[in-house]
């Protein structure tokens, strides 16, 4: 009797059950598009933490929202809604404050220089030389002659700047926030 009573609550569904979560699903997928519209394709951008979170706020919530009763179809719009401000409301004001987008962001890092690895820093950066050689094959470098810079970014994402040209040298402003890139260019 109880095993049946589990079965059924957790493998059976109504149509009507279906029907609301179909409802749901293509409501809130609405407005997520209709924020994300008003907010701007920011919303969902790697560049800083608070994106990171929000995209997966609004996920949890989506989820949450469309399959089950609670939080009800309002609250779960109204949720989200408000994730779409807060990270507009941390967007806007990190565009005016240096402090502020410190505290939010994380700040890059230099895990090679030119063809020296950075130990201290991928350590900083909890990066093993595998996830390091991994991104120098995605990235298409042939041997370490080729690079020029890699750097953990504020994202996670780890940018492989290469080259075979020895002519080519870096501009430091695109430099310019990433702990340790005195030693590209001092």
């Amino acid at each position: 009797m109880i095993a049946t009573t589990l079965s059924e609550k957790w493998i059976t569904v109504s149509f009507s059950q279906l029907a609301m979560i179909l409802v749901s699903a293509v409501v809130v997928y609405t407005a997520i598009l209709t924020y994300t519209r008003i907010v701007g394709l920011r919303s969902f951008s790697k560049m800083s933490a608070a994106d990171f979170a929000m995209t997966i706020a609004t996920g949890s919530l989506f989820g949450s929202t469309i399959s089950s009763p609670s939080p009800t179809l309002f609250m779960g719009m109204f949720a989200i809604f408000c994730v779409f401000m807060g990270q507009w409301t941390v967007a806007k004001l990190r565009m005016n404050s240096s402090s502020l987008a410190k505290a939010v962001d994380n700040q890059p890092m230099l895990l090679m220089a030119g063809r020296e690895i950075l130990h201290e820093n991928m350590r900083q950066a909890n990066i093993t030389e595998e996830d390091l050689y991994g991104k120098l094959r995605e990235s298409n470098a042939m041997n370490f002659d080729q690079v020029k810079a890699v750097v953990f970014e504020t994202t996670g994402d780890v940018s492989v700047i290469h080259t075979a040209d020895d002519d080519v040298s870096l501009d430091q402003r695109i430099f310019r926030d990433v702990i340790g890139s005195e030693r590209l260019f001092g």
